[in-house]
């Protein structure tokens, strides 16, 4: 393996011991400390399980599971799939708390026909956040319990959606989330845009934060109520720029693939460095939204209408009628995690060619916290 894929880790545990991680700002999610405003993105199927959460987490930020295809990961596990996807949650989730003490997300998309089972499986096992989105949550705060210390924060796609969810959260069920993520189009993965919208600078993050901070804050009389900024944020410069927005914490996917720590395949993570903003491309997911990958042999045989699912045993996705979709997403996402390119792609922010090597979460932590107070220093001079 060429020189390349490796960090000198003395010299970046270094990094790490002799810098002051305090210059950005801890905040609370309800009576939850996040010492490190970073929250790291739920990606799947496989990328982002027990492994890179507990490092995150450890780092002092919000390390999250993502519950997407838990049953193909999970697939020697007794029953069916839904079966296999809630013991696959409970080990991940369990595995995790082994390992620390610090907070611990689950990433849940309503799109998922699993959906309640996976918020009900996490509330139970004490989850400490639940992240939802691909699809409005209407009803997530109905699946609390009297004794629930679970978190509620939803994913939104503008500031509309955001005080939707508020209205209808504070009405049905009195409750107020604790926490929204406004994630903008240069995330990864399922966008909540339009095609036309994702390269329209009315719709960018920048536009949609200041909107999102105004909503969250008109609830400010009866909860505290932190905004945080997801999609294509990548350095200490971005963390700054949204701070200065309003926003509470941050959320980042990409640069977290490409760590020893990430769950994916090291021939995943390859893919991700040896990627460039060429490679990227936005795809017509199954789930009925455009979702940003990376090029690879199989979104061409896709293109190229050679990819036909002949039945599907999942039924994992309320949007996914297998007899009209081109491919069956979850395989594809979880075959790329294992590396396969043939038969998966992988889905990107738009900032992968900033990940030029394997790395740590410690060493991406650091960069991230060097260039913030870089930024901040270079505002004051």
């Amino acid at each position: 393996m060429p020189k390349s894929w490796f960090i000198c880790l003395p010299l970046a545990a270094n990094r790490v011991n002799n810098f002051n991680r305090n210059q950005m700002k801890s905040f609370f999610i309800g009576n939850l400390e996040i010492k490190l405003p970073i929250i790291q993105g739920g990606m799947g199927v496989g990328v982002s399980l027990s492994g890179l959460a507990t490092a995150v987490a450890n780092e002092g930020g919000v390390g999250v599971i993502s519950t997407a295809g838990l049953g193909l990961i999970y697939h020697k596990s007794p029953g069916d799939y839904v079966a296999k996807c809630i013991y696959g949650l409970k080990e991940e989730i369990r595995k995790a708390r082994e390992k620390t003490k610090g907070v611990i997300g689950a990433n849940i998309m309503v799109a998922l026909t699993n959906y309640a089972d996976m918020v009900r499986t996490s509330i139970a096992e004490k989850v400490d956040i639940i992240f939802s989105g691909a699809g409005l949550p209407f009803d997530l705060p109905s699946f609390l319990t009297k004794d629930s210390t679970t978190k509620l924060v939803p994913i939104v796609s503008s500031a509309r959606a955001a005080k939707i969810m508020c209205d209808k959260w504070k009405t049905n069920y009195n409750y107020l989330p604790d926490a929204i993520v406004v994630e903008g189009p240069k995330a990864g993965g399922h966008l909540g845009f339009k095609r036309e919208q994702i390269d329209d600078e009315n719709y960018s993050l920048e536009m949609l934060v200041p909107e999102v901070v105004k909503v969250a804050n008109s609830y400010r009389e009866e909860k505290i109520i932190p905004v945080i900024a997801a999609g294509g944020i990548s350095t200490g410069s971005d963390i700054l720029r949204f701070f200065k927005m309003g926003v509470a914490g941050v959320q980042i996917g990409t640069m977290f693939v490409t760590t020893a720590e990430c769950d994916a395949s090291e021939d995943f993570k390859k893919v991700f460095v040896n990627a460039g903003q060429q490679d990227l491309k936005i795809i017509q997911s199954p789930v009925g939204m455009p979702g940003r990958a990376i090029d690879s042999e199989f979104v061409r045989s896709i293109e190229q209408g050679n990819e036909h699912p002949t039945k599907c045993i999942f039924h994992c996705l309320k949007t996914c009628d297998y007899t009209k979709t081109p491919y069956c997403i979850v395989k594809c996402l979880y075959q790329a995690s294992k590396g396969n390119m043939k038969k998966g792609y992988a889905f990107t922010g738009v900032n992968v060619h900033l990940t030029r090597k394997i790395t740590t979460v410690k060493e991406v932590i650091a960069r991230l916290s060097e260039e913030f107070v870089m930024a901040e220093n270079a505002e004051k001079s």
